[in-house]
């Protein structure tokens, strides 16, 4: 979007000096010299030898823990710490957006730190100042600080929406294609709109809904739920990016995953039997908007079927790729496990890790150049 490219550069953070250096240089006081009367003896200064090893793990580079030991790609790398600037000023800008004028009083939004996305105990006045051009601060008649957006700030908006409203059909259409992936062609319209910066869809998608009447339909289940659900399906929409990329270049599609079966080499087939077995490695060509989660839970069928469901859905994505967490958020509609990020790591080819372990982005390889 291009609100996002005014971000400034944030500096690098300060060291901290202790408030207490008494206590640093001097980790055993004199007891004859404390205030209280109780002993410290029994605090340990040190780290215990069989706890070392494990903090060590915990912060060697992310790199050294990827899939097979692959060299990391610096350039995948760089863009998620560009979103670590940007995240700041995603949520406060999606926030303000829904706010009466656009405005927030500064203490309030102080309060509101987890929705307008900075950490709790900071300023965010601070935050405010390192983007001038998009946040703007102001007295109110009642005498206090409100924040708000500038003027250009406010054009850039404007101009999301125009172009919001003329991509409309075909966010509908990638929601549509969402829920005939899905099992049953329905997924709570909470998760949509939880991941909606991921597809493109616009913060009000949920009263758009409404304006399609022969696409979707809202069901309200008994626990409170709303479930959106698919009224007609459409043959068109059924083919997946897989599909269309295997009428080009079947030979390439094949080799894009791999699946190894361990089998003897003994075992005197002829060329077509060894083709015919071979082929096991290779990425069938089972559509992806038919009713795969009727395999069996552990067979080598579902794993194919679940690693394309994964492909479908970062070709979906406006920037193909997406976070591990987004994606098992659908696990219940798509049919994925707990072993998502195991299966993912097998296919390296396809996919690329970056990120920490705890919080894999998933980046589609072939949607990146050398540069990203």
């Amino acid at each position: 979007m291009a609100w996002r490219v005014l971000i400034s550069k944030i500096p690098k953070s300060k060291t901290l000096t202790p408030k207490f250096p008494s206590l640093v240089s001097n980790p055993k006081p004199n007891l004859s010299i404390c205030s209280s009367p109780f002993s410290t003896s029994f605090l340990i200064s040190k780290t215990p030898k069989k706890y070392r090893k494990k903090m060590l793990q915990t912060r060697l580079p992310t790199h050294q823990s990827r899939p097979g030991g692959a060299d990391p790609n610096p350039h995948l790398e760089s863009i998620l710490q560009c979103d670590s600037y940007f995240r700041f000023l995603t949520r406060s800008k999606s926030f303000l957006s829904t706010q009466p004028e656009h405005t927030l009083r500064l203490d309030d939004a102080g309060k509101l730190y987890r929705e307008v996305g900075f950490p709790g105990g900071r300023k965010v006045s601070r935050f405010l100042q390192r983007h001038p051009t998009i946040f703007a601060t102001y007295h109110h008649a009642d005498n206090k600080m409100w924040v708000g957006f500038t003027e250009f700030m406010e054009e850039l908006l404007l101009e999301e929406k125009e172009i919001m409203n003329e991509m409309q059909s075909d966010r509908v259409n990638k929601v549509r294609k969402l829920l005939m992936m899905s099992k049953y062609n329905r997924i709570p319209l909470s998760k949509i709109q939880h991941c909606r910066l991921l597809f493109g869809v616009p913060d009000d998608f949920r009263d758009r809904v409404a304006k399609y009447p022969e696409f979707f339909r809202i069901v309200m289940e008994d626990d409170g739920k709303r479930i959106l659900e698919l009224v007609k399906w459409d043959p068109l929409l059924a083919v997946s990016a897989i599909e269309r990329e295997f009428l080009v270049d079947e030979d390439r599609v094949k080799k894009m995953f791999k699946f190894p079966v361990k089998y003897g080499k003994d075992l005197g087939l002829e060329y077509d039997e060894m083709k015919k077995l071979n082929s096991l490695n290779t990425f069938p060509m089972v559509s992806l908007y038919s009713d795969g989660w009727r395999f069996d839970l552990w067979s080598l069928e579902v794993e194919k079927y679940r690693v394309g469901v994964v492909h479908e859905f970062l070709r979906l994505t406006l920037e193909k790729r997406a976070s591990i967490h987004h994606i098992v958020e659908f696990k219940e509609e798509f049919s994925l496990t707990r072993q998502t990020y195991q299966m993912l790591k097998k296919q390296p080819q396809t996919f690329y890790l970056a990120g920490t372990e705890m919080n894999w982005d998933v980046f589609l390889k072939d949607a990146y150049d050398g540069d990203g």
